[in-house]
């Protein structure tokens, strides 16, 4: 059951709002890699990979500063899931020390929140739009579910009082302390708890 929402999309570009690019870019200062844009998008990094001519995936995420809003549903051409995406968010960061920005669904019961955000991204902001309103070309679009800034960085300060304009903020710190990292050690968790 998708509770609404279509796993397989017939449109993947839909683009950041310009409330939360705006955001981004106060946060950042300077975009440097959006590994996921496309033609009608308003993130303007330095370096922009857009399909067919650069898989964001595939190409190097040796950046400073990432801002990712990926496709939410599964690409079937390139056998890829959000599952993927969020992978390499965790591995720019731990892997260049990138701190990278991701607006994702808030799926928390799902494998890619538990291996790849809980006991490794720093910080989550549940934003407290009803529908966020994504740039679909000639009319916006309102999800279908709500939606998270995920932020994998050290700046949890800026990144909460930036970001508490728009949501509830957690911090995950204490999940990277604890190496909460899988379902596997969270059920071993909850028998030693």
């Amino acid at each position: 059951m998708t509770a609404g929402r279509k796993i397989l999309s017939s449109k993947k570009d839909w683009c950041t709002p310009p409330k939360y690019v705006n955001a981004v870019r106060s946060f950042f200062g300077e975009i440097e890699l959006d590994p996921c844009s496309n033609d009608n998008s308003i993130v303007n990094a330095k370096t922009e990979y857009v399909l067919p001519k650069k898989d964001g995936l595939k190409e190097s995420w040796d950046y400073n500063t990432i801002y990712v809003n990926p496709p939410y549903g599964i690409d079937k051409e390139r056998k890829t899931s959000i599952r993927d995406w969020t992978k390499r968010c965790t591995d720019a960061n731990s892997e260049y020390g990138s701190e990278v920005l991701a607006l994702i669904p808030v799926a928390v019961n799902t494998r890619h929140w538990k291996q790849h955000i809980f006991g490794r991204a720093r910080a989550v902001c549940f934003l407290a739009d009803t529908r966020l309103k994504f740039i679909n070309g000639k009319n916006d679009k309102g999800a279908p579910m709500a939606c998270a800034m995920v932020y994998w960085g050290k700046n949890y300060r800026k990144f909460y009082k930036l970001f508490s304009l728009f949501g509830a903020v957690i911090d995950l710190s204490e999940l990277i302390e604890r190496e909460w990292v899988s379902s596997d050690c969270i059920k071993k968790q909850m028998h030693t708890v």
